[in-house]
């Protein structure tokens, strides 16, 4: 089961990623947003701290205006939660007294996946937000983070979970909180130190899918893991990012993920493929290398074996 999961969240994102690749206008996207159909739900996390200077700021971010809010259904982070759940990685300095960071989550039709969108946001990509919040299990949604100027980021997650919690009704562990929150820090810091985030993001999901595909957990196979991924991206890591990704894969190899939710999600995708003239079963992988490049080739022909085994 444990592989399952893993990798079905892994390849998640992956898929709705390389579908938009394969098949331009028809990715498997969050199309369906709140108010086009009765039932769906639509949440804002407000920085606590915003001057009305900056909400209005933010509002703009979203595309919205101050009259538009009631239809939301709204909650606020204070800068006392950013510091519990960010307090262990980042230091108090960066993450400063005010809470600014704003998040839009928009329930989506069953299976659709997550889309992420963000406006000045300087540190965190929407890679990054999409792989944490596939960690913190959070599925089927549009989400936007907004900063009313340029910010970091990196506390909109927590912002992220918090809204979806309230959409739900289910609440996210604190286990599961701190996996997604770590997830996020660390590929940041790590796109930092090597100066690509892009890069960041691509080793951190091809280490994930490794960890939980061959179901590792020991410290010395997660090292090797990460090697083996890092030599295959042709990245030179630190022994300080070694050491960062080993404690941060650890600690979400033990989250628990809806294993049927996620494998409803990869048979919709499958699916979709197919009613659009792909069928996976029958696409030559080799081909893929020299048009997307090894890393993504790989992760594709991953997908192609992954629902093959699920669904024949």
């Amino acid at each position: 089961m444990k592989m399952i999961k893993g990798i079905g969240a892994g390849l998640l994102c992956a898929a709705v990623l390389l579908t938009a690749w394969i098949l331009p206008g028809k990715a498997a996207s969050a199309d369906a947003v709140a108010g086009e159909a009765e039932g769906y739900e639509k949440y804002i996390s407000f920085g606590a701290d915003l001057s009305a200077k900056e909400r209005k700021a933010v509002l703009a971010g979203f595309g919205i205006t101050e009259d538009d809010v009631k239809e939301y259904k709204t909650v606020t982070v204070t800068n006392a939660e950013e510091h519990q759940y960010l307090g262990d990685y980042i230091s108090a300095s960066v993450i400063g007294k005010r809470a600014l960071s704003s998040v839009m989550i928009v329930k989506t039709e069953e299976d659709t996946g997550i889309e992420v969108e963000t406006k000045n946001i300087n540190y965190c990509t929407s890679s990054m937000y999409c792989n944490a919040l596939l960690t913190a299990g959070i599925k089927d949604a549009k989400v936007t983070v907004v900063g009313p100027f340029s910010i970091s980021g990196t506390s909109a997650l927590v912002g992220a979970m918090k809204a979806y919690a309230a959409m739900t009704g289910d609440d996210i562990s604190e286990e599961t909180m701190d996996a997604a929150t770590d997830e996020l820090v660390t590929t940041a810091e790590l796109g930092d130190s090597l100066n690509d985030k892009e890069k960041a993001a691509e080793l951190i999901a091809a280490v994930k899918q490794k960890v939980f595909e061959e179901d590792l957990a020991s410290e010395t196979d997660i090292r090797d893991a990460i090697e083996s991924s890092s030599n295959a991206l042709g990245l030179d890591l630190s022994d300080e990012d070694v050491e960062n990704i080993t404690d941060m894969m650890q600690k979400i190899s033990k989250v628990d993920i809806d294993v049927d939710s996620i494998t409803s999600q990869a048979k919709d995708i499958y699916d979709k493929l197919k009613d659009s003239g792909v069928d996976l079963s029958e696409v030559d992988t080799d081909g893929l290398f020299d048009k997307v490049g090894d890393f993504f080739a790989g992760i594709f022909e991953a997908i192609v074996n992954f629902f093959k085994g699920l669904f024949g």
